[in-house]
């Protein structure tokens, strides 16, 4: 069966995402077996949805799979899978359409991998169960993305001293709250992990900005941030089980 893979990313007008989700489209390829694999954005900027699907059809595909490629449930994840499901039935195609990242033990570990380099970028010798960490997620008015995002912190829980998360936006605790709390514990040292997919305008000022802003009038300053989730072998490897996970109701 030849089959496409197609990943549905929210957009970004910044070229480290697109740069990203290339990589992660040609790993998935390469390991997934797949004729065609590429990415589109539901919004910001094109190729999107509709591209993205008539590109797959050109390739000569019995299947097209699209990854919804979303952290959190909530109303992009819905409006992604809505356009898309509304094309296929209007293109008559085969498309088969797999669960979004969120609920999977992955993610664990992609977090765990960012600190402990983070540590050893920085030299840092203090033991996993003796550093504080703060999460920082973008944030929703769904209580579902919240619930999502919250299962994943507390699967980390157990590896560290103190595990406290905070929201960029949209929820509360704000990262004036997470900073507030998790110094009033009396940290060794404070690892921050930006919980976002990509380098985008959130990771490069945002995130930034507001950590400067929350930090002000504290002396307390052994804080170090990790990198994003960025590219990863772990994730291409959940794009393909989510994928299997589908395709083998179909095949």
């Amino acid at each position: 069966m030849r089959k496409a893979l197609l990943i549905i990313d929210r957009g970004s007008r910044e070229l480290e995402v697109q740069d990203e989700l290339f990589k992660i489209a040609n790993d998935a390829k390469e390991k997934g077996g797949y004729i065609y694999s590429n990415f589109c954005f539901l919004e910001v900027i094109p190729p999107y949805i509709e591209e993205g699907i008539r590109n797959c059809i050109q390739e000569n595909v019995d299947l097209i799979t699209v990854m919804p490629y979303f952290l959190y449930p909530g109303m992009k994840l819905k409006d992604a899978v809505r356009k898309t499901a509304a094309i296929s039935k209007e293109k008559g195609i085969k498309l088969v359409i797999t669960k979004p990242l969120c609920y999977s033990e992955v993610l664990k570990f992609v977090i765990m991998d960012r600190l402990t380099k983070l540590k050893s970028d920085n030299d840092i010798q203090i033991k996993d169960n003796e550093c504080d960490v703060l999460v920082i997620g973008h944030g929703s008015s769904d209580r579902r993305a919240t619930e999502a995002f919250i299962f994943t912190i507390n699967a980390i829980k157990h590896s560290y001293r103190n595990v406290d998360y905070c929201f960029l936006e949209l929820a509360r605790p704000t990262i004036q709250d997470g900073i507030n709390c998790i110094i009033k514990k009396n940290p060794r040292i404070l690892l921050i992990m930006p919980y976002f997919l990509h380098k985008g305008i959130h990771i490069k000022q945002d995130v930034i900005n507001e950590l400067k802003n929350a930090l002000k009038g504290h002396s307390f300053s052994n804080i170090f941030i990790a990198d994003h989730i960025g590219v990863d072998d772990k994730m291409v490897n959940l794009i393909l089980h989510r994928a299997n996970e589908v395709e083998k109701k179909v095949v």
